[in-house]
């Protein structure tokens, strides 16, 4: 596994620690359907991050997963939405920018077929729901 350095993120903010505690909820969740944690928080600077990247294993190949996390605390009457429609497609452009800067420093993975799926969380309280090919590089 070869991965280009990257740099230190420090985390003072209190939505940057929630956010972190939903990826570590989203991993742990994600390593007990199987999948393998390659990347966590991969940063191309100028362009994005990545929350999670993993390989899922297959029978005839294994696939590259560029996971989003999101995580939303519910509102009483539902006015801001869910954790899944703060996905715009500005945010998936983004993400697919960033896996395609990693697919260039990390070669080893360019002949991986790739998905780009979405953990999300409605509350601490609720299960993760796990939308796989949420999205799709245009």
């Amino acid at each position: 596994m070869t991965q280009s350095k990257q740099p230190k993120l420090t985390l003072n903010a209190p939505h940057q620690k929630i956010g972190k505690h939903y990826e570590a909820l989203a991993c742990q969740y994600l390593k007990n359907q199987g999948l393998v944690l390659i990347a966590q928080n991969w940063l191309q600077p100028k362009v994005g991050e990545l929350d999670l990247v993993m390989i899922q294993k297959g029978n005839a190949w294994d696939t590259l997963v560029f996971v989003e996390v999101k995580g939303r605390r519910t509102a009483k009457n539902g006015q801001y939405g869910t954790a899944v429609d703060s996905i715009t497609p500005a945010k998936q452009k983004k993400v697919i920018d960033a896996a395609q800067h990693f697919l260039q420093a990390n070669p080893a993975y360019a002949n991986y077929e790739c998905r780009f799926d979405v953990v999300c969380f409605d509350g601490l309280d609720n299960p993760p729901k796990w939308i796989q090919g949420a999205f799709f590089e245009v």
